[in-house]
């Protein structure tokens, strides 16, 4: 990829067309993301409460949402040159984006942890008895491996890496399905999961739980918004519909989801009675040996030079903006990689998936007011050049008061159970926040300001 521009420009680095890079090394970038093991995890998960009619209809609604609103929110970043940080500068102001980097930054390393995690306990399953290394030696090990990977940034390294590694990962693959189904007990895998009717205390019929459920991974759409600032104008439809848009989600959430059903199912003598993220993973080594050590490396390898560039992206974002911290890039990809080896040494599964459903309400609210106002810009006929040259002042009322009353509600629904919580919590998030956002757009509006008063612009690219 081409050099990145120069930090503190006063712009995003796809504001200017010279920051902006070609097509396929963006995609090769963005697409690092559809080999997370968590894909294939998630998807056995909810068939096993659900079952499978009820999950697939939830990952066909799933596929389509995602690929409308990430087509919307990719298109509007390719126009302004907008990252998350700039774009939540104009949604809640100076001191409202800083929440938003935060937790844009605290999910990407919760993320971090969890696909480096899997390597872990793939890595010590693999070799306990010829080594007999603890965890914490394996989760070592991940962290020391994957920091230099990003020490370039992602135009120098995320394409080239993906693009060698995403034909081994499709291979990989193929591979266990094949193995799974000659070694594992792969038949009636389509009655995988719940059979029963589902009760009332889910909060509604399966598939709207299964919808819900992946919902709380709506850190993609800020995900989308911090790659999408980086294409070229003239590959908008590109970008839309194949980059962010429904053609990647087919592949991400109904594929994967399809052979993780599976996998689940097939190697449910190995996996045991609960599916759980390293289940399929240690599973898997059972059956193919090296070659499930070498797939689930691949795999979570492309995933995790993704988290670790956007969790140092918005660490630096945090360090310049809030402690006025002006640190070479190197030193922001080291304390990630500190924080996230340190979460790894608790007992992160006992609390991180109540972390990354709080976050996943916090940021549905996000989505949802960045949608509202796309709209409004629409139409009032503001254009991106326009939008590039408006300022904001501390705090955006219209946008703090949606974001929290929609993040209030959604949490206090999410504690009041769990089967209740996944499905209503983000469905409520994204309605409050939205309507909240859109009563008080209309009332208040919103203010432009000529390029001179613009305010200096943090860049999340690097």
């Amino acid at each position: 990829m081409p050099a990145a521009p120069t930090q503190n420009s006063g712009a995003e680095a796809g504001g200017s067309p010279a920051g902006r890079i070609p097509r396929l090394s963006l995609m090769m970038g963005w697409w690092s993301l559809v080999s997370a093991m968590f894909y294939l995890y998630i998807a056995g998960l909810v068939a096993s409460y659900v079952g499978f009619t009820n999950t697939l209809i939830g990952l066909l609604l799933t596929v389509a949402v995602y690929g409308v609103v990430n087509k919307v929110l990719a298109g509007y970043a390719i126009d302004t040159g907008f990252g998350v940080q700039r774009f939540s500068q104009l949604l809640f102001g100076k001191v409202g984006s800083v929440l938003a980097t935060l937790v844009f930054a605290a999910t990407a390393l919760y993320y971090g942890v969890f696909e480096g995690s899997i390597i872990a306990a793939t890595l010590e399953s693999y070799t306990r008895d010829s080594l007999g290394w603890s965890m914490n030696v394996w989760y070592f090990v991940v962290v020391a491996y994957a920091t230099p990977l990003v020490f370039g940034g992602v135009r120098n390294w995320l394409d080239k890496l993906n693009g060698l590694l995403l034909p081994l990962y499709t291979a990989g693959l193929i591979a266990a399905v094949i193995v799974a189904a000659v070694s594992g007990r792969p038949s009636g895998w389509t009655g995988f999961g719940a059979q029963d009717s589902i009760p009332f205390a889910s909060g509604g019929p399966g598939w709207l739980m299964a919808f819900g459920i992946y919902m709380g991974v709506w850190i993609l759409m800020m995900y989308t918004v911090d790659f999408a600032q980086l294409g070229r104008a003239q590959d908008r439809r590109f970008h839309t519909d194949v980059t962010f848009g429904w053609v990647f989600y087919t592949v991400t959430f109904l594929v994967n989801g399809l052979v993780g059903i599976f996998l689940s199912h097939a190697l449910r003598s190995f996996v045991g009675s609960t599916v759980s993220e390293g289940g399929v993973a240690v599973a898997l080594t059972h059956v193919m040996g090296i070659w499930a050590v070498l797939l689930v490396f691949v795999s979570q390898t492309r995933i995790n030079t993704a988290n670790y560039f956007l969790a140092s992206s918005n660490l630096e974002i945090l360090g310049r903006t809030v402690f006025r911290l002006r640190l070479p890039r190197v030193v922001w990809v080291l304390v990630g990689s500190v924080i996230t080896f340190s979460i790894m040494l608790t007992n992160v599964f006992s609390y991180i998936l109540t972390a990354l459903n709080w976050q996943g309400v916090l940021v549905t609210g996000w989505v949802a007011i960045a949608l509202v106002h796309v709209a409004f810009d629409r139409r009032q006929g503001i254009d991106p050049a326009r939008a590039r040259h408006r300022t904001t002042g501390m705090v955006s009322l219209p946008g703090v008061l949606g974001w929290g009353v929609g993040s209030a509600v959604g949490l206090i629904v999410l504690e009041t159970g769990p089967a209740w919580g996944s499905t209503w919590g983000p469905i409520l998030t994204a309605v409050c926040a939205a309507g909240v956002y859109a009563v008080l757009r209309a009332v208040l509006g919103t203010k432009s300001a000529p390029a001179a008063a613009e305010t200096e612009v943090v860049t999340t690219a690097v």
